[in-house]
């Protein structure tokens, strides 16, 4: 059986880290290197007149689109935050049929739209399919607490216990609140299962902090990394995480 492998990323909205130049391009040459069967995305822009009409080299296609052409993937996106002039959410890339999706509205709070785009996906060769949760919570630790709460309830309610989970995406989560929480549904930590600890990837040039995660149930990493290094540390504010998954038992 062939691993999975899976990445999740903060794109940034497909700007540098300091939102000067448009990286869309080259975040797509980047990704299609790994080679990824699954990809986790983090604020990616559907739209933005504002931009568009600011930088020459702007995709014409909203970018969850563009990275999908690119990589020959089939993808959902989950908008979840909508202004005058374009919107933004999660995505979610898969080499293999997406089953059924869904995305759900996770916001605690007027100021920070937050959602989690839920995915059935189902690997070739695989007896069962995957279900994929791409996630992006909340800057106040308050307020990620009670999207904790609210994730481990959805999980609970609304995917059986022996179906195999990911959830990714970017936590926020400097204290390293999370994985407590989340241990409730049976999910552990990819990076801390493979090597021991979290993975530092904010800010990209320097990481420091373990923000981005990969938690999983009913599965075991083979393989995980940071992106790190030219040229990731130029293309967001965040590094992407990888990681190669195999059914357990």
């Amino acid at each position: 059986m062939k691993s999975l492998k899976v990445l999740t990323y903060n794109i940034h909205k497909g700007m540098s880290p300091l939102n000067r130049h448009v990286r869309v391009a080259a975040i797509a040459e980047a990704l299609h290197g790994q080679s990824p069967d699954l990809l986790f995305l983090q604020e990616v822009q559907g739209r933005n007149l504002q931009r568009a009409l600011r930088h020459e080299h702007w995709p014409t296609l909203p970018q969850h689109h563009f990275l999908a052409r690119h990589l020959d993937h089939k993808v959902v996106y989950g908008l979840n935050a909508a202004y005058e002039h374009g919107h933004h959410g999660n995505a979610l890339l898969s080499r293999y049929p997406i089953v059924e999706w869904c995305n759900r509205d996770i916001s605690v709070n007027r100021f920070e739209s937050r959602g989690v785009l839920h995915c059935v996906v189902q690997p070739k060769g695989w007896p069962k399919p995957v279900v994929a949760l791409c996630a992006h919570l909340n800057l106040l630790a308050r307020d990620r607490r009670k999207q904790y709460a609210d994730l481990l309830h959805y999980i609970r309610h609304a995917i059986a216990p022996d179906t195999p989970l990911i959830l990714a995406g970017d936590f926020n989560d400097w204290q390293a609140e999370a994985g407590q929480q989340l241990a409730e549904a049976g999910l552990r930590d990819v990076f801390h299962l493979y090597q021991g600890h979290l993975a530092r990837s904010f800010p990209a040039r320097m990481p420091m902090l373990p923000l981005d995660r990969i938690y999983v149930r009913g599965l075991k990493p083979v393989a995980a990394q940071v992106l790190q290094g030219k040229p990731w540390s130029r293309l967001s504010d965040h590094l992407p995480l990888s990681a190669s998954l195999l059914p357990e038992g």
